[in-house]
């Protein structure tokens, strides 16, 4: 497959493409199910369009707890059928789909009870393990397995001696869920279809009851254009309500949105070499390895306010540092963090008043003829989501359709990827870089490497690390711009990177020279220049206030102090 860059061109040739032909599929929506779903269309042989009024994942998709995961939880709520389904997913990202991004994390789960809970819940987790077996797909993880509490010491010495009796320990796997969802975007460009970012849907398009296609507001150059097409997704995620909203109805189900906050701390302050799941009174919290950070998450608490900038409280922060403290030998505090971010599930909203209780499962409907809408889900099960959104779409084309393929097509970077792993020693010689720096460019790129390391021989200034955030090389924000679609300062620092919640600073560090590394790529004169930082730090000021105010309500309204980059309107 050849490789295809979301450049600032290729926006603008993807833009004039949708205006000037009627599409089998517009989809609107650049998460993760809206890129899935573009992907599964295009590699039916459909000619489609993905929209996105934002950032690609800008919304969930870059604020999960980052785990392609089962969700050993829902075990217990007897959902078998979601649990089957979400480890069968699990199993094709590992080992097809997406090795380069998806990779095996070990999770201990600490036993507080002898002999009762080690029976409990060892029976639960050989349930998860046997479920991933029937699935056919759960090669590349290890079995569960039995710990003393000296055991469990042992791995994770940051563990309070008195907050264990013994330990199970099993795995799960984890993603950079932006740069996945990127890479699932590009590869449905790399299969034809148009896709750009910054482009809202401000209209849907009739002729009389059905929908023909979408009014577009190009953020970026101020133009609108109509996209008609065929069959139209809506791919909106916790912005569901408000796409259907468009065509003047409220739709066959309604999706209401849970809050979940996850902190950042630097991997220095908790000795292990393993994840953590731990039982609260209200769900799971997970305290997650993340490179040379941990993540420590989450939350679930009803959310009504802005959905494009959820904000976390203090109160918010406070329950996830009590809850890893009541664990852990040496305590966190609000020193230890470095970062900090909240996002929205997408629940389909039930009887139920507790948010942990709404279903994870997802929905497909074709609400009004040519409009078929796409909710609720769990990132794990995105392709699946994906493939009934398009499914449904078929329907409504009159023609006949091949079946999806997409459990057989890897993403950009997936394909010779493990070959490249085994080259690394190689490609540090021949490019001058430190091997260590080759594999985390790898774990991030995939086969796509090629692509940076170039920009890297071209410009051996490039190859150097990136100011106030040294994980990083300078070509990977040019690259960013390039290839991945990046629009804005923020786009690269808190999405295609993860300086944002990586840095104590939160990017600050980085805003001067990522500005000046963007700025050719991009076009941007340097009264642009100027604008993007100056809204980078205003970003960063408003969080930090936010999460200093003790509830919702005033987090919520800080949080708003910062401006958009490119308004909506």
């Amino acid at each position: 497959m050849r490789s295809v860059a979301l450049s600032p061109q290729a926006r603008a040739e993807a833009l004039r493409a949708m205006a000037g032909t009627e599409l089998d599929v517009l989809v609107i929506g650049g998460g993760v199910v809206g890129a899935g779903s573009a992907l599964d269309a295009a590699t039916r042989g459909l000619t489609v369009g993905l929209v996105e009024a934002r950032d690609f994942a800008s919304g969930t998709s870059s604020r999960s707890s980052k785990l392609i995961h089962g969700g050993l939880r829902y075990l217990e709520m007897l959902d078998f059928r979601l649990v089957a389904e979400a480890l069968q997913e699990r199993g094709l990202l590992i080992q097809t789909l997406a090795p380069h991004l998806v990779r095996p994390v070990p999770f201990i789960y600490p036993l507080q009870h002898r002999v009762w809970e080690r029976a409990y819940a060892g029976a639960g987790v050989a349930l998860y393990d046997t479920l991933g077996l029937l699935s056919g797909r759960a090669r590349g993880v290890p079995h569960h397995r039995h710990l003393t509490r000296t055991g469990a010491k042992r791995i994770m010495p940051s563990l309070r001696k008195e907050a264990l009796v013994g330990a199970l320990q099993y795995y799960d796997a984890q993603v950079d869920d932006a740069r996945h969802t990127m890479f699932v975007a590009r590869t449905a460009a790399a299969y034809g279809a148009h896709i750009a970012s910054r482009a809202r849907v401000v209209a849907l398009l009739r002729e009389g009851e059905r929908v023909t296609g979408a009014e577009v507001h190009d953020l970026e150059s101020g133009e609108t254009i109509k996209v008609r097409a065929r069959q139209v997704v809506n791919a909106t995620g916790v912005w569901t309500d408000d796409t259907q909203s468009l065509v003047g109805e409220r739709g066959q189900f309604k999706v209401r949105a849970s809050k979940g906050i996850h902190l950042v701390v630097p991997r220095d302050r908790i000795q292990g070499d393993s994840g953590l799941i731990l039982r609260t009174e209200k769900s799971v919290l997970f305290v997650i390895p993340w490179f040379r950070h941990w993540i420590i998450g989450t939350t679930d608490t009803d959310w009504s306010l802005d959905k494009a900038h959820p904000a976390a409280s203090a109160a918010d922060i406070d329950y996830l540092l009590d809850h890893a403290n009541a664990v852990l030998e040496q305590p966190l505090t609000h020193a230890d963090v470095e970062g900090v971010y909240a996002g929205l599930r997408p629940l389909l909203s039930g009887e139920s008043e507790s948010t942990s209780k709404l279903s994870r499962e997802h929905a497909v409907a074709h609400t009004v003829p040519g409009l078929v809408v796409v909710a609720g889900g769990k990132y794990t099960t995105y392709r699946v989501m994906a493939k009934d959104a398009v499914d449904a779409a078929v329907h409504g084309l009159d023609a006949k359709v091949p079946e999806s393929v997409t459990e057989k097509v890897p993403l950009l970077g997936a394909e010779g990827f493990k070959a490249l792993l085994n080259a690394r020693h190689r490609l540090a010689a021949e490019h001058g870089l430190h091997v260590a720096r080759i594999e985390h460019l790898l774990s991030r790129y995939g086969s796509m490497i090629d692509e940076v390391l170039a920009l890297v021989d071209e410009d051996p200034t490039l190859g150097e690390p990136l100011a106030g955030a040294p994980d990083y090389l300078r070509a990977e924000i040019v690259y960013a711009a390039s290839h991945e679609g990046a629009r804005h300062l923020e786009d690269v620092l808190a999405r295609r990177t993860r300086i944002s919640i990586e840095t104590f600073d939160r990017g600050v560090g980085s805003v001067e020279e990522a500005a000046r590394l963007l700025a050719p790529v991009l076009g941007w004169s340097d009264e642009q220049v100027e604008r993007e930082k100056e809204h980078y730090r205003k970003r960063v000021d408003a969080e930090r206030e936010s999460q200093k105010m003790p509830d919702d309500e005033t987090a919520d309204a800080a949080r708003m102090g910062a401006p958009e980059v490119v308004p909506l309107a």
